[in-house]
């Protein structure tokens, strides 16, 4: 690479994350040292926000001295690049994943199966593909072109495709190429001005299915980098922390709304409650015409879990009272909204 002053700017928001190739982390310091235009920009980019961290830590099949292990990745984890309070928990999860995935490049353990049919080198293609949408409608990436019928596809046949025709290609590279991949097109997304300005986020647009405001699709992308996070830590044995309280009720708060939404205005109605967030995470759901025919409790990282495909509905520990019908459509709803 050379140390080309325009060459080297395209690179300052992968550098922000720790996303540089091993050649790249040479030269760019160097130019850095020399530039003072690109090193305010970098700096600008680099600003930390709170670091993906937590007091909690759910069982893992193979603990082991995984906790210590992953404690050394958490410490050497790039900061995060300063971003608005819609965007911070990407920022996180992206910064906890590049941990990880340094600790999976020391193990030389790429092949390790991790979920559906997929490795770990499979698991990071596929958060590039899972990535594209929101990339393609901010412009980072080109839009390719639309095949014959393309708009008669439904939208999980058309992503089940784009999947794996991404983790297919990435499989002919080398992880650390794929690795590299995905960081670039993550770091692109945190340096979009819609990540760092709430009024450019607030405007809705439909991707994969869903129509929400750009900064709810950022969200969206924090909880399924943090869900295959997790999958991959539980493939290796190590034991990954859940995201930071307050993006974890970001997390929690959106799934809620789309919960909602799934049920209908007609379900019977539920008290749902998520332990240890107060009178504020609480929700009727379902019918408002209609006294609660029960009430529901879940912990916030097992409800992001149900949400995300990894619990079965009858599986996750819960507390419930009343109508034990309303009370599993509720739990059946919300793991219907998993295509992680």
């Amino acid at each position: 690479m050379s140390t080309h002053h325009e060459g080297m700017r395209d690179l300052l928001a992968a550098w922000a994350v720790g996303a540089l190739t091993p050649a790249d982390e040479k030269t760019v310091p160097l130019h850095l040292a020399e530039c003072e235009s690109c090193a305010a920009e970098a700096e600008r980019l680099r600003e930390t926000v709170r670091l993906l961290d937590g007091p909690r830590r759910r069982p893992s099949p193979a603990n082991g001295t995984a906790d210590g292990v992953l404690a050394l990745a958490l410490r050497s984890r790039p900061a995060a690049p300063r971003v608005a309070r819609h965007a911070a928990p990407y920022a996180a999860a992206v910064a906890g994943l590049r941990s990880l995935l340094r600790e999976v490049g020391g193990r030389g353990r790429w092949g390790t199966p991790v979920v559906h049919d997929w490795d770990v080198h499979a698991t990071v293609a596929h958060l590039i593909a899972a990535d594209e949408p929101l990339a393609r409608h901010l412009g980072l990436v080109a839009r390719p072109p639309e095949p014959a019928g393309a708009e008669e596809t439904p939208w999980q046949v058309a992503w089940a495709a784009r999947t794996a025709e991404v983790i297919a290609r990435e499989h002919r590279r080398p992880p650390e190429e794929t690795v590299a991949a995905w960081s670039a097109q993550a770091a692109a997304l945190l340096a979009a001005p819609e990540a760092t300005d709430p009024e450019r986020a607030a405007h809705a647009t439909t991707l994969m299915g869903a129509r929400l405001p750009v900064a709810d699709h950022f969200v969206v992308r924090a909880f399924e980098t943090w869900i295959h996070t997790d999958d991959i830590g539980r493939a290796l044995g190590l034991v990954v922390p859940p995201p930071p309280d307050p993006h974890l009720r970001q997390l929690v708060r959106l799934a809620v709304r789309v919960l909602g939404t799934a049920l209908g205005p007609t379900a019977p109605p539920v008290l749902f409650a998520v332990a240890g967030g107060g009178p504020e995470a609480q929700w009727v759901l379902g019918s408002e015409d209609e006294p609660v025919r029960a009430e529901l409790v879940l912990e916030p990282v097992d409800f992001c879990l149900l949400v995300g495909g990894r619990y079965a509905p009858g599986e996750v520990p819960r507390g419930a009272t009343g109508d034990a019908a309303a009370i599993d459509a509720v739990l059946e709803a919300a793991a219907s909204l998993a295509w992680l």
